[in-house]
């Protein structure tokens, strides 16, 4: 076993009590402000600032450190259209018969259906694949320890940094979302988590007039 290297804990900053739960507060106000949103404007987003998210995305923390992750940025309007193509005809047989009638309740109040305009209209689709193992170069499989959790955590942290740099996004997963691969050429062993629609809300854009559960609800101290 090849012993590991350690160097010294880099930047970390420790801050008075008092100002560390302000910022906690800071960024709980901001998170607070999150909404998914369905109607984007097609106004352009530079690349640099989806670049700079996806760093962010890649700072998380995963299982032995493997990031058994690919994040798929695309901007291209032919590929934007094949995969609002594939991902409608998954939706239109969700919708059609294979939802169970408590799961399209649920969805009832929210107002979705099977048209995805969004996925054309969005300038970015950033599409978060899981690397259920890892290949070396001579073809060897590596495997990746807790894969879905470490792309769930870096996929939270992207969004968190889309919201804090000022645009908006929705979370889409088609079911099944194979076509991904397909369109996107990526290989077996990568299988698709989520569709990332990310851009401008549209200026008439509207939310559903729902809640969070309280603190309450959702922890508990022990």
């Amino acid at each position: 076993m090849t012993d590991a290297t350690f160097i010294p804990l880099p930047g970390f900053v420790t801050y008075p009590e008092a100002e560390m739960l302000e910022r906690a507060e800071h960024f709980l106000s901001e998170a607070k402000r999150r909404r998914t949103v369905r109607e984007f404007s097609d106004r352009p987003v530079p690349r640099a600032l989806i670049e700079t998210c996806l760093q962010t995305a890649g700072t998380a923390v995963s299982g032995a450190n493997m990031q058994p992750w690919q994040f798929v940025a695309v901007q291209d309007r032919g590929i934007k259209r094949d995969i609002r193509v594939a991902a409608e005809a998954e939706e239109r047989a969700f919708y059609n018969g294979k939802a169970p009638r408590e799961w399209l309740d649920a969805l009832a109040p929210l107002g979705t259906d099977a048209n995805k305009p969004f996925l054309e209209t969005a300038p970015w689709l950033i599409a978060v694949f899981q690397q259920r193992f890892g290949v070396l170069p001579d073809g060897r499989r590596v495997k990746h320890y807790y894969a879905t959790e470490s792309v769930g955590i870096a996929t939270g942290l992207l969004i968190s940094a889309i919201h804090h740099a000022g645009l908006a996004s929705l979370t889409h997963t088609p079911s099944p979302m194979k076509f991904l691969n397909r369109i996107l050429g990526r290989p077996r062993n990568e299988r698709p988590f989520l569709l990332l629609v990310v851009g401008y809300p549209a200026p008439n854009a509207t939310v559903p007039d729902i809640g969070r559960k309280d603190l309450t609800d959702i922890a508990t101290f022990v």
